[in-house]
């Protein structure tokens, strides 16, 4: 295979790569909460009041900066107040989107809170626009984010909690164009204006009030929601009712979600999937386009809040629990995803992967009996912590091998960098599926020596890890090393996503 080359400038700051770009998603799926994050306190699996403590142990080595709950498709249907008081006397539901299972409303809102506040996390709270009210959301911020002497106080106060939480984030529903509703742009947009008036800053509690957006690239959601944000009622973007809009993007071969295999797949399949997760730049690229036409200050936001694969379940699992394995393929979706996102960083302030837990391109796998498996995604927000809050640095692909897909060439390399100090951190992903990629880096502006590299693959792109093969897909050490000439030199094997820690002098 011919190499590929690249340039970094080291010595140019770019935006910022928030680490919000890394953050989860946590809805009531299959066992995403239930047999996942939530054991209960009796459980013979250790837990912290009802919490799985292995689980928040391996997600804080990820440093997860914000956690989004309860949905997803479950948000707009859950009603909080059925969450919260003495579990044994809080009401069962019907989960009719995920399984049509009954829920008992063990975990609620004092369980996420105290699972955000175990992890580190941020709270990402999505409201209820679909099947609730607005004062029934308008309540739900007070009570989690007001002090002193109200109703929604002195609720949460005779449930157990006396200070308030601090909320960050705040949905204005989910997938309005779908199963938030099926509603049309327009229709959304003055929903949301109304929802997001009645979502109060209370007592130095600042929300982000995010919208819910397109799917892909459908930017009617992107235009209607953004001319209501700098309408002449509200010419500055920073006095809209929300700061930021969302989209979504899933990725696929090319058939559509749930139609085939997580583990099994040929060649074409596997390029056709990278070709996918690649085209996520084009959309991002597309709602930017139509956001700085409206918000050439870039003050509202973009979030991609799910993302990730979605495969047929694994078989003999329930099809609405959406339980999935997670291959190298996976992994290397997401070493694309956050190239281009740091790309964005501009614009682009949040993404959520779907989901933390047992569900789609899950970080962790867990059964009932206490077991526990690392994804190779796992492994790869790991290998990209450094990435948090540092500066982005353009990093330009010249050349490259690629792969024809369709009509559409897919550059075998690709790369991202950022700068921190005295540090940088390169992430490199390898898309070709046979034989190695010799890799040369120019890094310009300042001199470097590698500090350390890393490198997850595995013997075919299907690997995966099992509970008898936990680390099947693991990192390893990888050979890098900067030259005399200021040109890293590493050779990166099939299938393989990387990252290379410089020292800077």
């Amino acid at each position: 295979m011919s190499a590929a080359h690249a340039v970094v400038d080291l010595d140019v700051t770019g935006d910022t790569i928030s680490r919000h770009l890394y953050g989860h998603f946590a809805e009531h799926l299959g066992r995403c909460i239930y047999g996942g994050f939530w054991v209960g306190e009796d459980s013979d699996i250790p837990n912290v009041r009802g919490i799985r403590s292995d689980v928040v142990d391996a997600l804080r080595a990820l440093r997860v900066p914000n956690l989004r709950w309860p949905g997803g498709c479950f948000a707009d249907e859950y009603h909080w107040r059925d969450g919260v008081g003495p579990r044994a006397e809080r009401p069962t539901m019907v989960n009719t989107h995920w399984g049509d299972v009954v829920e008992d409303n063990a975990f609620g809102t004092h369980e996420f809170m105290d699972l955000c506040e175990m992890l580190g996390a941020d709270a990402y709270v999505n409201g209820n626009v679909g099947s609730g009210t607005v004062q029934e959301m308008s309540e739900w911020v007070e009570y989690l984010t007001r002090s002193g002497d109200s109703p929604m106080a002195r609720l949460r106060r005779a449930n157990g909690r006396d200070e308030p939480w601090q909320v960050a984030f705040w949905g204005l529903g989910n997938e309005a164009w779908g199963c938030g509703g099926h509603m049309t742009p327009d229709y959304y947009t003055s929903l949301a204006r109304r929802y997001a008036t009645f979502c109060r800053d209370h007592d130095g509690n600042r929300l982000t009030r995010i919208a819910a957006g397109a799917a892909d690239a459908d930017l009617r959601w992107t235009h209607a929601l953004m001319a209501s944000a700098v309408s002449s009622n509200t010419p500055d973007p920073q006095a809209s009712p929300y700061q930021a809009i969302s989209f979504h993007y899933y990725t696929h071969s090319g058939t559509g979600i749930q139609r085939e295999s997580a583990t099994e797949f040929d060649a074409e399949q596997y390029y056709r999937t990278l070709a996918h997760a690649a085209g996520v730049e084009r959309v991002i690229s597309a709602h930017e386009a139509v956001m700085d036409a409206y918000d050439p200050e870039r003050r509202i936001g973009l979030v991609c809040d799910e993302w990730g694969t979605w495969w047929r379940v694994e078989p003999g699992t329930n099809p609405g629990f959406l339980f999935q394995q997670n291959t190298v393929r996976d992994a290397l979706v997401a070493g694309l995803h956050f190239d281009a996102f740091h790309r964005h960083a501009g614009r682009l302030r949040m993404a959520n992967i779907a989901q933390t837990l047992n569900v789609l391109q899950a970080m962790i796998l867990t059964d009932d009996e206490g077991g526990l498996v690392l994804t190779p995604t796992y492994h790869v927000y790991e290998m990209n912590v450094g990435h948090h809050d540092a500066a982005s640095a353009p990093s330009h692909v010249v050349r490259s091998p690629a792969a024809t897909v369709g009509d559409e060439e897919l550059p075998l390399l690709s790369l991202s960098a950022s700068t921190r100090g005295a540090t940088a951190l390169l992430s490199l992903t390898h898309s070709g599926i046979e034989g190695p990629l010799p890799v040369t880096v120019d890094l310009r502006g300042r001199r470097a020596v590698v500090a350390r590299a890393r490198v997850l693959t595995g013997p075919d792109a299907q690997a995966h890890n099992t509970p008898e093969a936990p680390d099947a897909v693991a990192p390893a050490p990888l050979d890098a090393e900067v030259g005399a000439d200021g040109v890293l030199r590493l050779t990166l094997p099939a299938h393989a996503f990387a990252t290379v820690e410089l020292t800077l002098e």
